[in-house]
């Protein structure tokens, strides 16, 4: 322990620089456990009262993901938290009868959790995480917003909604797809989020939806896809009943995201007129407490960061859905943290670092996202009787899960707390300890 506090007092951030990150989703905790435990002092600001409830199960797969949890020291506790794994989804016709299936392998990763349950943990263990100095925990700031920045020499001047102003040394934006922090340091959204043509939803069933997610099935027509089911663990919750997640096609729509009832009013207009059991699908969404509801969009920054402002996760790279979002977005808090600790004070080069070793890993992951909501709910008739077909091609089905294996790996990741330790323990120099060369090019 004395060598690991020793590295969070006096090693490459031993300046106990100051940090704020908006956004206490999954990005924003998992950079706070990092840098807390680089010696960094973190203060985070989310615009929900609390951390967010609702949203539907994200996965993890492949060694990169795993390996990141593994050094945090979470992954255990997500693993006993988990679903148990995605279940397999039967598409139907409107007499309930099986047409395909996606099998489990496909919607749940190696690791899949509830996106409010990977919130809670990444904040419970950033509270106190392994070799953090005494007293060190990162400051939440709950019900509150950034309001404005002012870059200046020194730091950069944070004014909020609610609270006082203060000065940080760094300010990182790991606030989502509609990212304050980016719209005030970067430009307006439009200029960096292209809409993909889809929209996905997600809800709980209320107690009294009988049946209706009895089974894990999906009935789609051209352009949109209702879905219901359980959660294998969660069906040991009192009053849980299962869940409704659907996916449907139309251009960019007008809503308020902060008010529900327009965002559930959105999605009845969407599904009016379906068949099957559609109506009361959409029916269960009047007593639903919490609504996940967003455009499947693809964010492209051309630079991440802006003087001592950077961008993180969905915020810099987003891709809504089928763009291992959730997993690039925690990768890329252990670069980002890593690179700060090594910099020796300088966040320019700690910032060009990060992105250079994260662009084309996620990138890549795009990809994935890009064809999601046509590969859901296919816009027409022909569409969806080609996707069923490839699901039921056992070869076709096995590339497809091969091809989300290998972009999932396809980052070297540099072992950054021994790197970091490292620097700590070794005399000062005119590099600050950045004369270690790592893997993935990351000295």
């Amino acid at each position: 322990m004395e060598r690991s506090e020793r590295a969070g007092e006096r090693g490459p951030a031993s300046s106990r620089r100051s940090v704020l990150i908006s956004g206490a989703s999954v990005a924003g905790p998992a950079l706070a456990h990092w840098l807390v435990r680089y010696g960094f002092r973190v203060t985070v600001v989310e615009m929900a009262p609390a951390l967010r409830g609702g949203g539907f199960a994200v996965d993890f797969r492949g060694a990169a993901h795993l390996q990141v949890l593994e050094r945090m020291g979470v992954l255990a506790d997500i693993r006993s938290h988990g679903t148990g794994g995605g279940a397999p989804l039967s598409f139907i016709d409107g007499q309930g009868r099986q047409l395909a299936s996606l099998p489990a392998e496909f919607t749940g990763g190696e690791v899949e959790i509830l996106r409010s349950q990977l919130s809670r943990i990444l904040y419970e263990h950033g509270l106190t995480p392994p070799g953090a100095a005494p007293g060190g925990a990162p400051e939440y700031l709950f019900g509150d917003s950034v309001s404005g920045l002012t870059q200046t020499a020194d730091g950069v001047h944070v004014t909020f909604e609610r609270g006082a102003p203060r000065t940080f040394d760094l300010v990182i934006g790991a606030d989502g797809q509609h990212s304050t922090v980016r719209r005030l340091a970067f430009g307006p959204e439009e200029e960096f989020v292209s809409h993909l043509g889809y929209y996905v939803s997600a809800w709980d069933l209320p107690a009294d939806a009988g049946d209706l997610g009895a089974r894990q099935v999906g009935y789609g027509e051209p352009g949109r896809l209702a879905t219901v089911g359980r959660v294998p663990r969660r069906d040991r919750e009192a009053g849980y009943t299962g869940e409704s997640f659907c996916v449907f096609a139309a251009e960019e729509l007008s809503y308020d995201r902060r008010d529900l009832r327009s965002q559930k009013a959105a999605v009845a207009a969407a599904f009016e007129g379906a068949g099957w059991r559609t109506p009361e699908v959409i029916g269960s969404l009047r007593g639903a407490r919490d609504l996940y509801f967003d455009s499947i969009s693809r964010v492209d920054v051309p630079t991440w960061s802006t003087g001592r402002i950077a961008l993180l996760g969905d915020a810099a790279h987003g891709a809504t859905v089928g763009g291992m979002g959730t997993g690039s977005a925690v990768v890329g808090a252990y670069v980002l943290a890593g690179e700060l600790a090594l910099a020796g004070g300088d966040h320019a080069t700690a910032f060009a670092r990060y992105e250079q070793q994260l662009r084309p890993y996620v990138t890549r992951c795009q990809e994935g996202g890009r064809g999601a909501g046509e590969f859901l709910a296919p816009p027409t008739q022909e569409a969806m009787d080609a996707r069923n077909a490839l699901l039921n091609d056992p070869s076709a089905l096995a590339a497809m899960l091969g091809e989300g294996d290998d972009l999932s790996a396809a980052i070297e990741l540099a072992d950054y707390p021994s790197l970091v330790e490292a620097a700590a323990a070794a005399p000062a120099g005119p590099t600050g300890g950045r004369g270690i060369r790592t893997a993935g090019g990351a000295g």
